[in-house]
């Protein structure tokens, strides 16, 4: 329902004049009355009665001009509630993991600028490990990474997880069948950052698995690891998330038939008492759920 013809139509109501409304709004007799005359033909009823004593409302315009007042004045509070958003200053450090840079990060920035234009992002990409001290040292507000953090000044909340999966190029000598994961543990995996939670992860289930010291890879830059599958050096372990775009082009492929590593978990912590930043969690809670709804449950699961 158009609100510029709500508006006009409670104008019309107060004043009962289309002369007075017309100044009111800064136009013309003839468009108060088309507007008056598209709300009562998208309403199916007769609003308004014009006589020789001027304008009067119908039983079915009382009832109207009730509700039109109550939505004019929700969009009222609305447009106020934004503004106010958009006058906010001030700065919001944010550290994220390189999984969040390859997959939703531009989404969130680009909402963050939209709604917030005054507000100065600084945006540091690093591993989880070094975030976490960062953020415990106080050089940064907020923190995309791996692991719920338990401080006294720190609050943290699972957000979603990434399900991982072994990576490898299509037609490389990797692109084969393979009986266990043992068997698997004895080629070269690539994974991320040493002493990384995947990393970790990758390393305990392979040894559960029977595999002897296998040859983990660790780099901590998703777009070298990228590179490195491309080139055929080994198994990646890592989210499909990560490399959609590889993969929906033939450039590399999934293995199939074998335990997946554990998913990747994604984590919002953040620093408490700091200006904006319980908003800008909401922020990323949003821009997190589009993203998800985007993907599909087979690149990223909501908590």
């Amino acid at each position: 329902m158009n609100l510029r013809f709500l508006e006009t139509f409670v104008w019309v109501a107060r004043l009962k004049s289309f002369r007075l409304t017309a100044d009111r709004l800064f136009t013309t007799q003839a468009s108060v009355s088309s507007r008056i005359a598209a709300l009562e033909a998208d309403l199916g009823v007769k609003l308004l009665l014009r006589d020789s004593r001027g304008v009067s409302l119908t039983p079915e315009g009382s009832k109207v001009l009730e509700h039109a007042e109550r939505m004019l004045e929700t969009a009222k509070a609305m447009k106020q509630s934004l503004d106010s958003d958009r006058a906010k200053v001030g700065r919001i450090r944010l550290g994220v993991m390189d999984t969040v840079i390859h997959t939703w990060m531009s989404g969130l920035v680009a909402e963050l600028s939209e709604r917030y234009p005054q507000v100065e992002i600084e945006l540091v990409a690093d591993t989880a490990l070094n975030l976490r001290e960062q953020l415990q040292k106080g050089f940064l507000d907020l923190i995309l990474q791996t692991d719920l953090l338990r401080e006294q000044s720190i609050r943290s909340q699972d957000l979603a997880r990434y399900p991982m999966g072994w990576v490898v190029a299509a037609n490389s000598v990797y692109q084969r069948g393979y009986d266990s994961l043992a068997e698997l543990g004895r080629e070269r995996i690539v994974t991320f950052s040493k002493n990384s939670r995947p990393h970790q992860e990758v390393l305990t289930l392979l040894q559960a698995a029977g595999a002897q010291a296998p040859r983990l890879n660790c780099v901590n830059s998703v777009a070298a690891i990228t590179r490195l599958l491309r080139d055929g050096f080994g198994i990646g372990a890592l989210p499909p998330a990560l490399v959609a775009t590889e993969l929906a082009r033939g450039e590399l492929v999934l293995l199939n038939g074998l335990p997946s590593p554990p998913s990747l978990e994604l984590v919002v912590a953040w620093q408490t008492g700091v200006a904006l930043v319980d908003e800008v969690v909401g922020v990323c809670r949003q821009v997190l759920e589009r993203y998800a709804r985007e993907v599909g449950e087979q690149r990223i699961v909501l908590a």
